[in-house]
């Protein structure tokens, strides 16, 4: 099921610099998470397995089930919303793993994508997932966001790699002149996300994105230093960076208290889709 990846030699740098020792590896199939009897597997091309386990106190009552398995002792490798590269410390040394539908990524794209998993595998500030990086935190974040529990997993998911983003875009800036084709990939997706980026508090008013969904695409710019716009803006700043999950969770209260009060606003004459359209605008 793993099978060892080459690398080209500026990833090969990379990896020396920030993760030196990890595996990458692409993987026969695709998966969110991979069952832990194949995850098990990683046992013949690792030197040890840790299976991380956290407390089921962490978790609100409604929580997806994968959430509670990735919480138990189950060795669970991958979530969903990890995208196409997924890494591991759970493993020594860690493990990058490059799914299967990676075949369709251009080749530039895909390395970048490895790439980012080394600086933040290498990093042993950054968490796994953003269960640790909430930790007894993420209740109150469940508590903050009146959705249901499938997307206030996708709202904790973006807010974690919204903050990761904070710590890891200085890297791949200094990429510039050593990195090129990597730093180039990098700018080149970042610059491909601003005409949604602009759009967001649009699509998010008439209905054709979720507040999860604009949060995801959100905080998926702040790795590439690109502008966001309100409410995100106040994501990306050095409060986030240094104060992490208790800054995520204000934030949540702050903006659906805001949501639930621009709701709650009278609105003269019946609403209409230019309507909409005007109050998107002016947001």
């Amino acid at each position: 099921m793993f099978e060892t990846r080459t690398l080209p030699s500026d990833l090969e740098s990379v990896r020396d610099e920030y993760a030196s020792g990890a595996l990458v590896l692409d993987v026969a199939g695709d998966f969110d998470t991979i069952p832990p009897e194949a995850a098990e597997n990683l046992g013949l091309v690792v030197e040890s397995l840790s299976p991380a386990a956290y407390p089921a106190e962490w978790l609100p009552d409604d929580s997806p089930q994968q959430l509670r398995r990735y919480a138990s002792s189950d060795f669970t490798i991958g979530m969903p919303g990890d995208g196409t590269v997924t890494w591991s410390r759970q493993t020594d040394p860690p493990v990058v793993l490059v799914k299967y539908r990676a075949k369709g990524t251009p080749d530039d794209f895909l390395d970048f994508l490895i790439a980012e998993a080394f600086v933040q595998a290498g990093n042993d500030e950054i968490p796994e997932h953003f269960l640790p990086f909430f930790g007894e935190r993420y209740r109150d974040l469940a508590a903050a966001t009146p959705l249901g529990p499938s997307e206030t997993y996708q709202v904790a998911a973006a807010l974690y790699e919204g903050w990761v983003g904070l710590h890891t875009r200085e890297a791949f800036a200094s990429w510039e002149g050593s990195h090129d084709r990597l730093h180039d990939a990098w700018v080149d997706a970042g610059g491909r996300l601003d005409d949604r980026l602009a759009n967001l508090p649009r699509l998010v008013a008439l209905g054709r994105l979720s507040f999860a969904e604009a949060t995801e695409f959100a905080c998926s710019a702040i790795k590439h230093g690109r502008d966001l716009p309100a409410p995100f803006s106040a994501l990306d700043t050095a409060a986030y960076r240094d104060h992490g999950p208790s800054y995520a969770v204000k934030w949540a209260e702050k903006t659906f208290e805001q949501l639930a009060a621009d709701d709650a606003e009278p609105v003269d004459g019946a609403a209409t889709d230019d309507s909409a359209d005007d109050d998107a605008d002016s947001a």
